[in-house]
């Protein structure tokens, strides 16, 4: 495939280090010019400060800009180029935002839409996904969830923080990928409560968001995402009718990545347990370009779709409007 990627930032350089030999990475956009000689040095393609010129010729194209270009970027390249596309969540800064995406995406569906739920793709994650389909801990309960950083100073100077560019704080930073993965696990939520605050940070955003989700079939998700966590933290506790899996950490700062598998004994009492440590092994960058590659070409369903955001972003305009 001939690649575009659009935002040099931190994430689209970790994407785009996850190409493979046959991928040509044809062009580069950023609005920061000085780039251009790095660009033109360490990747030899081309480089744009407009990425209506970057497009140009590409099969497929990355968008990991900051949230305010997302939709636009990806609606220009619906309607214009009909491109493949692999853009960043939360995909935009809001559902209304969305709207337009997701009703030209429908008038195209020979054309690959990923969004970027790379945990997923994360290996303690995708076990848990592997014995929860097995049936091993039985029909899923509830799960409860708590992710977050402590971030850091001036924090609040940064786009995070602008909602004009990012469209919130935390409910629309790190909380989609906890409400990401609860679907993933339980399926559709009928009933949600939810409360946002901003307790530390001296912000036009919130800095800590709380809600409960329930399905149509009584399963509950209780999560809580937070700038104001001290030490950074991913904590996802599924539990079913015959046993609970734990995840804890993503690597780096926020620990060594975990699986606790706790098998319920017939006679009940201590479980036995069951740990899987991944220390070192977070390629979920990786296969998650793998699954847009392997979409594109009919070999596998697309993991993290453009429903899949769709709902998400259906959530998070709910919580707002609470």
């Amino acid at each position: 495939m001939k690649i575009c990627l659009i935002g040099y930032g931190n994430i689209g350089k970790k994407r785009i280090n996850c190409l493979d030999k046959e991928d040509e990475l044809i062009s580069i956009v950023d609005t920061n010019e000085k780039l251009k000689e790095e660009v033109e040095q360490k990747h030899h393609c081309s480089f744009f400060t407009d990425y209506k010129e970057g497009i140009i010729n590409a099969d497929a194209v990355i968008i990991s800009t900051i949230h305010n270009k997302l939709a636009e970027i990806s609606l220009y390249c619906l309607q214009n180029n009909k491109l493949n596309i692999f853009v960043e969540k939360p995909a935009a800064r809001n559902l209304i935002e969305f709207l337009p995406i997701y009703n030209e995406y429908k008038k195209h569906k020979n054309i690959i839409f990923k969004v970027g739920f790379n945990h997923r793709f994360h290996p303690a994650i995708l076990k848990a996904k592997e014995i929860t389909n097995s049936g091993a801990i039985g029909e899923l309960l509830f799960i409860k969830g708590n992710y977050g950083h402590g971030g850091r100073k001036k924090m609040e100077s940064e786009w995070r923080c602008n909602p004009e560019l990012s469209g919130g704080g935390e409910l629309i930073d790190q909380f989609p990928h906890l409400l990401d993965l609860s679907r993933w696990f339980l399926g559709d939520f009928e009933k949600i409560c939810g409360v946002t605050k901003t307790y530390f940070w001296e912000s036009k955003v919130e800095d800590n968001v709380f809600v409960i989700l329930e399905t149509t079939k009584g399963q509950i998700s209780q999560l809580n995402a937070s700038w104001t966590e001290w030490k950074n933290t991913f904590s996802f506790e599924i539990y079913g009718k015959y046993g609970k899996l734990h995840i804890k950490g993503l690597g780096n700062s926020y620990g060594i990545e975990q699986l606790y598998y706790y098998q319920m004994k017939p006679e009940m009492g201590p479980p036995e347990t069951i740990i899987y440590e991944y220390p070192d092994q977070n390629n979920s960058w990786k296969l998650e370009w793998d699954n847009f590659k392997n979409a594109i070409l009919g070999k596998e369903k697309i993991n993290g779709s453009i429903e899949d955001v769709y709902e998400v972003l259906k959530i998070v305009d709910k919580i707002y409007k609470k």
